[in-house]
């Protein structure tokens, strides 16, 4: 094959398969990019999930936090994935990355009047985001012969499901939630019927990568919704103690997520079994990962509010909204990292005992506290079994 003149190669390439195996793959500037201006929806589905709980719409606020939360998570899972195997970046391939990332800032845009129940901002920026990867898609099948038929399949997938998504908008109220759902599975069929034609050439360590430094993110979000909280509960009067108090273990709640979620690393499992069975099942399971370390800092801001007396709910309701992220976290982390026929007992049974415990919690007088020293114990739990142990390959 004849090589391009190098100035035409600098703003397009053809977009063919990256090597599986390559060395030192890190995440690119693009990516971060995208991590950062997705993680502004993130912030606005949590801060509209803290004002549904603090006024008492618990079911509503949880429903539509989790519809809101996967038309975040999906954009940026579609995305990760395929730069991961096609990343060219050339600038067609820049110009469609900014496209998503426009219609991703369109989504955070729409949280307040998605939890209002209109929809049409949100599914505008939706379908955007997706229609620029069908795009991608579409050059992948152009310039690489041997991803063609999988290729054309997402493309050809991703498409049919946004009609879907578009016509979501004038189905009657009663029915969207179950319409939600369907429409959600169809989108989380595609990849399955598209790999089935011949996986694409993810490389391990860079998705783990890209999936860590997204609950990085999403952990500073929760650090910042909390501090946040606590700022604003400073200017009322009597209550310093007490936010200091619950400002220390917040700190520690969220010190012992990370060192739970890190502690293995993220491509062991996909190294080890790297079928689309283990890839896609860790890949999609990351959404309760990510929701439910999103939904703390909402959390965190109803037990400020509840501790300063602002807030006019009881005392378990007020501890639920930490208490069961926190559970849905570990068990998470439990069966993606570590998993249950671990061979290290104490880990594999230590993490769904403390998420029974961490549920309990909220009724105790500090759930908090309570939550954040299990927490915390299961993290020194995790240190004294392994010390001396190889780290995973």
């Amino acid at each position: 094959m004849t090589e391009q003149p190098s100035g035409i190669r600098v703003w397009y390439r053809p977009m063919r398969s990256r090597d599986r195996d390559e060395h030192h793959r890190v995440a690119t500037p693009l990516e971060l990019l995208f991590d950062l201006c997705f993680v502004v929806a993130v912030g606005q589905a949590a801060a509209a999930l803290h004002h549904a709980l603090a006024e008492g719409h618990a079911a509503h606020g949880v429903s539509s936090f989790a519809m809101v939360f996967f038309a975040i998570w999906w954009g940026w899972l579609n995305f990760s994935w395929f730069a991961s195997a096609f990343d060219t970046d050339d600038v067609p391939y820049r110009l469609a990355t900014l496209v998503q990332i426009a219609g991703g800032l369109t989504v955070a845009a729409a949280v307040s009047s998605a939890f209002e129940g209109d929809f049409r901002l949100m599914v505008a920026g939706y379908v955007l985001m997706r229609l620029a990867l069908v795009f991608q898609w579409l050059r992948a099948a152009r310039s690489d012969p041997g991803c063609r038929p999988a290729a054309l399949r997402y493309a050809i997938g991703i498409s049919a499901v946004q009609v879907l998504w578009v016509a979501y908008q004038w189905l009657p109220l009663g029915v969207r939630v179950i319409a939600f759902v369907v429409f959600a599975v169809l989108e989380m069929a595609v990849p399955v019927w598209a790999e089935s034609r011949g996986g694409t050439t993810w490389h391990p360590h860079h998705i783990a990568e890209r999936y860590g430094l997204f609950t990085l993110i999403v952990l500073g979000e929760v650090i910042l919704s909390a501090t946040n909280a606590v700022k604003e509960g400073t200017a009322e009067a009597g209550h310093l103690g007490a936010l200091i108090s619950l400002a220390a273990a917040a700190l520690v709640l969220v010190f012992s997520m990370w060192w739970l979620y890190f502690d293995r690393p993220g491509h062991a499992r996909l190294v080890r079994r790297p079928t689309m069975f283990t890839s896609m099942s860790w890949g999609y399971g990351h959404y309760f990962i990510f929701a439910s370390a999103a939904a703390v800092g909402a959390g965190l801001e109803v037990a400020v509010a509840y501790d300063t007396g602002t807030l006019h709910l009881g005392a378990v309701a007020a501890a639920l909204p930490t208490t069961v992220p926190v559970a849905v976290f570990l068990l998470s982390v439990w069966l993606l990292h570590i998993g249950p026929t671990n061979e290290c007992r104490p880990i594999a049974v230590g993490f769904p005992v403390t998420a029974a415990l961490v549920l309990a919690a909220s009724f105790t007088p500090a759930p908090i506290h309570v939550a954040a020293g299990l927490a915390a114990a299961l993290v020194v739990l995790t240190v004294v079994v392994t010390h001396g142990e190889p780290s995973p390959a």
